[in-house]
């Protein structure tokens, strides 16, 4: 009876293999995203864990209660193999949602499909340090100074703009001051025919 029920599990866990994609079910060419190959790791993993916790060897460790009570030595690993699933399962699942797992394998997915239609040969390291960090330090260090020529052109045409616009005040400035200095002229030499006039009105007969 015993051996009937072990026989059940390991069916019930060939089953299950059976039934969830593994690798070597897919056809040849199709990309296997990075979660599922995951998800087939772990069940691949609690079907090992499942052989290698085999009942015989649970009977082994409890020989003499298993000789008392094999129904219930038979109960008791059936629910410990099942609790300890669910466990790992339960756990891995956590570790899935805290990391965000599924978000970034499918990221990693997109890149690796994005860079399969990319012609030039991806970037492999060379060996030597000064090359490699050259090689890449250099285009990102040429970047930052074209942007900050483009700001320094920016600055020096702001710039420019605030200077042409105080010369033009200062042009006005200067008119006005002309105009002021030609009225304050026309006005005192006003004053001065007047008093003329007032003179010569008041010279006797």
């Amino acid at each position: 009876m015993a051996e009937a029920s072990s026989a059940n599990l390991g069916g019930g866990c060939e089953e299950k293999r059976h039934e969830g994609s593994s690798p070597e079910s897919v056809p040849p060419g199709t990309t296997i995203s990075r979660v599922k190959l995951l998800d087939t790791m772990v069940d691949t993993f609690l079907q090992k864990l499942v052989a290698a916790g085999s009942y015989q060897r649970f009977t082994d460790c409890y020989k003499r209660f298993y000789q008392l009570q094999p129904e219930i030595t038979q109960r008791i690993y059936d629910k410990f193999i099942a609790q300890l699933q669910t466990s790992i399962r339960e756990e891995i699942s956590d570790i899935k949602e805290e990391g965000n797992l599924e978000a970034v394998l499918n990221a990693l997915d997109k890149i690796v499909e994005e860079g399969k239609d990319r012609k030039e040969p991806a970037w492999r390291p060379s060996g030597i340090p000064e090359k490699d960090l050259h090689s890449v330090m250099a285009p990102y260090f040429l970047q930052q100074r074209d942007t900050l020529w483009r700001h320094v052109q920016k600055q020096e045409a702001e710039n420019q703009q605030l200077a042409d616009a105080v010369l033009a005040g200062r042009r006005q400035v200067e008119e006005l001051q002309l105009q002021v200095q030609a009225r304050q002229q026309a006005w005192q030499a006003l004053h001065r025919e007047q008093r003329e006039l007032v003179a010569v009105l008041r010279e006797p007969e």
